[in-house]
């Protein structure tokens, strides 16, 4: 199997590297630290600038050149992981959409502006978290003349606060649709960017819709059965109602409680002067650190969506884990003392 890019391959990364130029780090800054209009700007300069390479194009409407398109991923990702996730939400899910399964009218009117990068757009799905599996999906449509009244609720909806057009999955009777819904329509409201715990430069908001009006147009689908970017199997259970979860608490509360006993043993040995006392104190930092952020990674993992927004304990308690690592005694240190303890007591 031969890994190597093809000289068409190897050129399309060269120029999607060659995009950015000397301003790069100042834009990334805004892209960081910017207000909603500030990251629009950004994110539309590059993709204008992605548009004329080709980048844009590339895997939208026959899924073909999948190593040339990962590629010049990788090169975008590499500069700006926030910058990449935008670019990638409005080009390869928005745009896929469109190219895919839209009509012929959806397709001439959207497709041109989106290639050339004209055009920001973002598929709203989650409604319960940023896992789009197994969440029931209420979002729905009723018709009224040539068109739909939508309302529902989107959690966690990537460059919702930038985007000119959002294709809102939802329903209509039991088939699953799409109706992609033009920015300042109204019944639609764009909530406050969310601070997350990383890709801090990606406007991702809560997205309200109370029947707000979608032509029949720009609609997508019906689709029976599966629809193109999610399967929804399951129906409000609750969350310790699934097996993997009960799993990850009994891990947690068995790590939690491991770890509190390392730590009441090595202050035990300390107040009995235990010859052994230095070394099992290190094991504890070892072992309660890394325990620490095992416990609230896993607590991440169930909460899903909200638990990586800024301020939720689970995503406070995972950066505080870390700090524990490396503060005093950093566990790789902590784990030489250990081996030199170890060597003296034999």
């Amino acid at each position: 199997m031969n890994f190597d890019y093809s000289e068409t391959q190897s050129n399309l990364y060269e120029k999607v590297k060659g995009v950015f130029d000397t301003d790069t780090e100042a834009s990334f800054a805004k892209l960081e630290s910017g207000d909603d209009d500030a990251i629009r700007i950004v994110v539309s300069k590059y993709l204008k600038v992605l548009g004329q390479v080709g980048y844009l194009t590339l895997g939208l409407e026959n899924g073909k050149d999948t190593v040339g398109l990962v590629a010049a991923q990788e090169s975008l990702a590499t500069i700006s992981p926030s910058l990449f996730l935008s670019v990638e939400i409005n080009a390869r899910i928005f745009g896929r959409l469109i190219a895919v399964y839209g009509t012929a009218d959806q397709k001439s009117q959207f497709l041109p502006d989106l290639k050339e990068g004209r055009l920001i757009g973002t598929v709203a799905l989650s409604e319960g978290g940023m896992n789009i599996e197994n969440n029931p999906l209420h979002t729905a449509g009723v018709q009224v003349g040539d068109g739909f009244l939508v309302t529902g609720e989107k959690n966690h909806v990537v460059n919702a606060p930038i985007a000119d057009w959002i294709a809102i999955a939802g329903k209509v009777k039991e088939n699953i649709v799409f109706f992609v819904i033009k920015k300042g329509s109204k019944g639609l409201s764009i909530g406050q960017r969310l601070p997350t715990m990383g890709y801090n430069g990606m406007a991702i908001s809560t997205i309200s819709l109370e029947n707000c009006s979608a032509l029949s147009k720009y609609v997508i689908g019906p689709f029976e059965g599966e629809e193109p970017l999610k399967n929804h199997i399951s129906g409000n259970k609750p969350i310790i109602a699934y097996q993997e979860v009960g799993f990850k608490l009994a891990e947690m509360l068995t790590l939690l409680q491991t770890a509190k006993l390392l730590a009441y043993r090595a202050a035990w040995m300390a107040e009995t002067n235990n010859r052994e006392t230095s070394v099992v104190a290190y094991c504890a930092k070892v072992f309660c650190a890394e325990s620490a952020e095992e416990v609230a990674s896993q607590a991440l993992q169930i909460l899903g969506g909200h638990g990586y927004i800024d301020g939720n304990p689970a995503e406070e308690g995972y950066r505080n884990a870390k700090y524990l690592q490396i503060a005093g005694t950093s566990t790789e240190i902590s784990r030489m003392k250990i081996a030199d303890g170890v060597l003296k007591m034999e």
